[in-house]
């Protein structure tokens, strides 16, 4: 049995705990890689695994045990719905942290998604929610947590950012992760936060609102504001996006209990304006950061923060029918949610075939060589 193209993740998931006992048919850890391969390749479910399991079992059997064959779809299903998820979450950000290098300074967004498609109305269960840090420069997801069916992302976004090294990166989170202790556990961490500010801080907000409206009815002359606009044009729409931002003291000193935001350095406003079909749409968003007024590079880090959106949430639903999937029982699906972070990274980082991320699933399905780049990070 030879151990490539395997090496990587026999390093970081060949010591998960096997939650069935020591009398078993199929090892684990055969289990886990073809569950991972067979997401690559294409499969949403665990029939599909099985599926793609058979077909390349001449091929696996060169580097996996298989002593008894392949699993059925129910020891798959049955696995994936007894593992730990902390412990498979933990074993995927080890993965990452050492099989890729992440860019220093570079724009971490942290957002959550729902699997739509995983709740169980008559036992009462809700879809899962999941929050997922993804670095945009690398297009990586770096880690994940699953959010409590009885609490919320603030309470599962500190949980995650402990697991991140954010040292020299900037750490971006939607309003509701706009909160005093998640700003100091990122300026904690060595990094800067730049934290969207809606009406669930109700006070700050106001504050925001009323000190650039003043301004900006003033033309925002003869005030202390670094400036940026940017204009992108594309689908029949022109975007307009205006950032101005300041640091100045007496600014900041007019913001009710600013001192309770650890290093806070920014105060933000950007106006978007849409213009489609003849018809203009105006968006005003306020942002406070730990950065020093530079509109440019705060306007640039709040388009990345979307990344999370289409280079992750997007291609989950479009790529990976995540919203479809009917996995439900148990741990299986934050488990199987890891598995399709997984490819993700794996096939994001493939960059030599053309096509996008269902494209390059289908041929690693078809070819087995390019499956072996994808694993290789080639």
């Amino acid at each position: 049995m030879e151990e490539e193209p395997i090496g990587d993740l026999k390093e970081h998931f060949s010591d998960l705990t096997d939650p069935r006992g020591p009398n078993v048919t199929h090892q684990l850890f055969d289990i886990i890689v073809i569950a991972i391969l067979g997401t690559i390749c294409g499969a949403d479910g665990w029939t599909e695994i099985e599926q793609f399991g058979n077909q390349k079992l001449t091929w696996l059997s060169q580097y996996l045990f298989l002593p008894e064959g392949i699993p059925s779809h129910d020891t798959f299903g049955r696995v994936f719905s007894r593992i730990d998820p902390e412990e498979f979450q933990a074993s995927f950000m080890e993965w990452v942290q050492a099989v890729h290098e992440i860019t220093q300074g570079q724009v971490i967004s942290v957002d959550g998604k729902q699997m739509r498609g995983s709740h169980e109305r008559s036992k009462g269960k809700q879809a899962l929610y999941m929050v997922s840090a993804w670095a945009e420069q690398n297009h990586l997801v770096l880690g994940q947590r699953q959010v409590d069916e009885k609490s919320n992302e603030i309470t599962a976004i500190p949980e995650l950012l402990r697991l991140l090294d954010i040292k020299g990166c900037i750490v971006t989170v939607d309003a509701i992760g706009t909160q005093t202790k998640i700003a100091k556990q990122i300026i904690a961490a060595d990094g800067d936060y730049l934290l969207a500010v809606k009406h669930n801080q109700d006070r700050l907000y106001t504050d925001l609102e009323m000190l650039f409206s003043y301004d900006q009815q003033q033309g925002f002359q003869d005030v202390p504001y670094d400036y940026a606009k940017e204009v992108t044009k594309g689908h029949g729409r022109i975007d307009i996006r205006e950032c101005w931002v300041t640091s100045h003291p007496d600014y900041l000193a007019s913001v009710r209990q600013s001192q309770k935001w650890s290093n806070l350095q920014s105060l933000i406003m950007i106006v978007r304006r849409r213009i489609l079909d003849g018809e203009e749409t105006v968006k005003t968003r306020f942002y406070i950061s730990s950065l020093e007024a530079n509109a440019n590079q705060i306007l640039k880090a709040t388009r990345q923060h979307w990344g999370i959106e289409n280079g992750l949430h997007w291609v989950l639903d479009i790529a990976f029918n995540e919203d479809r999937s009917r996995v439900r029982k148990d741990h299986a699906p934050a488990n199987l949610a890891v598995l399709r972070h997984m490819a993700v990274n794996l096939l994001k980082q493939e960059t030599s075939a053309k096509g996008g991320i269902k494209a390059k699933r289908l041929q690693a399905g078809w070819n087995e060589d390019y499956l072996i780049k994808v694993l290789s990070g080639a």
